[in-house]
């Protein structure tokens, strides 16, 4: 057994949380201890662009990506856990950082 952690990144929040609920119900069934989902905060990345390149610098545009995530942390994976984990058929737009922790 050893514990697992999730951290999932979209810019959809509706997409992550469906796949985050997926992936809670696949742990869930192989008998895993599981905490989380926990909601990080959404990290906003913000761009200014000139609207013309020669003249009115005065004149400019500004753009927003907003990155939402969630950290989840199964206690007690076994085997059968990451199985069906890695058999999860998931979103392209989201993007999962699994990493092993000790107990």
């Amino acid at each position: 057994m050893e514990k697992l952690r999730l951290k999932l990144k979209a810019y959809d929040a509706k997409v992550l949380d469906k796949t985050v609920v997926a992936i809670v119900d696949a742990a869930k069934r192989t008998g895993a201890e599981i905490k989380g989902p926990i909601p990080l905060p959404t990290s906003i990345k913000k761009y200014t662009v000139l609207r013309s390149p020669h003249v009115n610098k005065d004149s400019r545009e500004q753009f927003e990506i907003r990155i939402h995530s969630r950290l989840i942390d199964i206690i007690s994976a076994t085997g059968d856990t990451v199985d069906s984990l890695v058999k999860l058929d998931i979103a392209p737009e989201i993007n999962v950082e699994i990493t092993k922790m000790s107990k």
